[in-house]
Formats: C-alpha cells, structure tokens, sequence
C-alpha cells in the first residue's frame, strides 16, 4: 500500500485513508463495474457536489473501468481502494480540468435533464478553455480558475466483467443504436400500462442515448438528420407522460424546439396546444389548434372537444373570480354620525 501511495503521490495525487475496506484488493479488470459515493471539494472545504445530497436522493456513481470516463483520475483513484473502503484523494489541477463538465452532466441527470444539455458540439478541452457558461455560478468560477479538488470516495461494490448487465451509456456506439428500439417499445408498454412515470423514465433514456450519439455529429449531416428524426417520436411520447404528470411548460418548451425544425408536426401542435390551455394561454391553444386542423382535418372531433374543454374552464375560472371579488367595491356603508360631547 506504500508503494501505492508514493506512486500515486509522483502523479499528483495524494490519498488518505478515513476508514479501511474489507477483504482483498481487487485486480480490477477492465469492464469491471465500481459503485461509489463520492463528495467533491475545494481545498478550502467548500463542497461542490455530495452524490448523497445531489438533486435530493442519494445516488451512487457507477463506473466501468477501461470505458475512459471523462474524469480520468476517478478510475485511477478507485483502483487504489478495497470494497467497503472510504478515502480522501486530493488531485492536482492536471486531473481535474475536466470536473466542471462532469459535474454540469451530473447535476443535470439528478435534475432529470439531459446529461449534455448546455455543452457545445466540441471537445472537452474546447469547452474549458471557451467563454460558454455551464449555467451553475461555482462551476463556471472553477472553470474560470482551475485548481487541485479533493475527492472523498467510499466504494460501495466491486462487479466483475460479466456478472451484471450494461447500462446504457456503458454500451458503444454500435449497441446503443440496437438497443434503442427496444428502450421505446418498453416505454409504450409501461404507459400503456398506465405506469407513466417509469414509461417516462424509459423515453427519457432513449433520447439522451440518442443525443449522446447526436453529439459526435455534425448538425445536418445525413447520420445527424437520421439520429434526430429517431429521437423526434421518443420526445413526443416524453411530452405525452409529461403532459399527464402536469409539467406543462415543458412539454410547451420541447414541442416548440420540435416544431422550430419540423414545422408540420401535427402531433407537436396538439400536445402543445394542449398544454397552453392547460396554462389559460388561450390565444396560444387556439392557434395551435388551428394548425393542427390545417395539417390533419381528421382531428376536428379531437380538437372541438379539446376547445370545449378549454372554453368551460375559462367560464368556470371566470366566475370564481367574479364570486371572489363580489362586494369588494360595491358595498354600503353607514354613514358616519357626529356626535357632541
């Protein structure tokens, strides 16, 4: 373990051990699988990330060892460690230019976004050294000002190759592409179900898999043009369970980005016109439902119904207001009466 340690210390890295692991080193194959706690800090003791806090639950890393993880030094580190083994590794700026990246990917995952949403179509590298802000105030300062992190890590399992199956950002290219067909008709059958926050899990792997693959290409290009018109009907099914769930400015928000591309998606219009009037935005709704008669008029019945709808909450909500406010100004007073003392 000494020698371990001064090796270590010759890359930059520093460890120390808080509490000691069980049983014997592992030889760490590559495709192994290593599942881990860690809490990323400042030198000063200023915590960034704490994946037991992080988007309100405690979610442990998973890595596969030789699938060259963005963040290099994780793996190095963890290789160091026995199962059940909590330690501190204090890293040198060369192993942690790449955090604020990870870190952004991270935060969005546990937000439930895309893991690459707001990263440029370049490299990491590229990203680093650009002015683009990663939309959280202390990554962009760390960006800005690169410096050594300190990473406490507690490894919680040790899987060898092969005894447990791959998730999918795991997987290649190749895998990914074959694999998505069969994410989407696990989705359809959840929601047909009427399990519709696990159909919406299975959409949204879908489409962050696809993105993933969307990101090495360039935008319009012919396999670009291919990835997104399969990720087209998985974000409508998405919009749909959100639509269910009553996330209605996001179904607005991703049915927008789909129709600013693909302006006569009729499925786009009525599940955006849907969530409009869900939010009394009634110039929009009927707008987009107008559109949708014009693309596809076999949807009268659907919308006349959908208006109907629309129109008697408006009704409804408007003589609320008309109760709440009754007698508000229109009241009669007593008059007031002097009296001499």
């Amino acid at each position: 373990m000494e020698e371990e340690a001064r090796k270590l210390l010759e890359e930059g890295i520093i460890k120390k051990v808080v509490s000691p692991g069980r049983g014997e080193l592992s030889t760490f194959p590559n495709g192994t699988k290593v599942v881990f706690h860690y809490r990323t800090s400042l030198c000063d003791g200023k915590v960034l990330d704490d994946s037991r806090t992080m988007g309100g639950r405690s979610k442990p890393m998973e890595l596969i060892l030789g699938k060259k993880f963005k963040l290099a030094v994780w793996e190095r580190v963890v290789i160091t460690m026995k199962q059940g083994e909590l330690a501190e590794f204090t890293c040198d700026t060369k192993h942690t230019a790449l955090y604020p990246l990870v870190s952004q990917s991270l935060r969005n995952i546990s937000a439930g976004k895309d893991p690459l949403e707001g990263q440029r179509h370049c490299c990491g590298i590229a990203q680093i050294h650009s002015h683009h802000s990663l939309g959280h105030k202390d990554l962009d300062e760390l960006q800005a000002n690169q410096q050594p992190l300190v990473f406490s890590i507690e490894l919680l399992e040790v899987l060898p190759p092969g005894s447990f199956q791959l998730d999918v950002w795991a997987m290649t290219d190749e895998e990914k592409l074959k694999l998505v067909p069969q994410i989407h008709e696990e989705g359809n059958m959840l929601f047909k179900k009427g399990q519709i926050k696990e159909a919406t899990e299975k959409y949204y792997n879908g489409i962050a898999c696809l993105k993933n693959l969307q990101m090495k290409e360039h935008p319009g290009d012919e396999l670009w043009v291919k990835l997104d018109h399969m990720i087209t009907p998985l974000l409508l099914n998405f919009c749909q369970c959100k639509l269910l769930q009553g996330q209605y400015y996001e179904v607005i928000e991703h049915c927008s980005a789909i129709l600013f591309k693909y302006e006569d998606n009729v499925k786009a219009f009525y599940k955006r016109a849907k969530a409009h009037a869900a939010v009394w935005n009634e110039v929009e709704a009927r707008a987009d439902f107008d559109k949708v008669l014009e693309l596809d008029p076999s949807l009268g019945p659907s919308v006349a119904k959908e208006l109907k709808a629309m129109e008697e909450k408006i009704r409804t909500k408007e003589k609320e207001e008309k109760g709440r406010y009754k007698g508000l100004f229109n009241y009669n007073a007593r008059p007031a009466t002097a009296t001499t003392g």
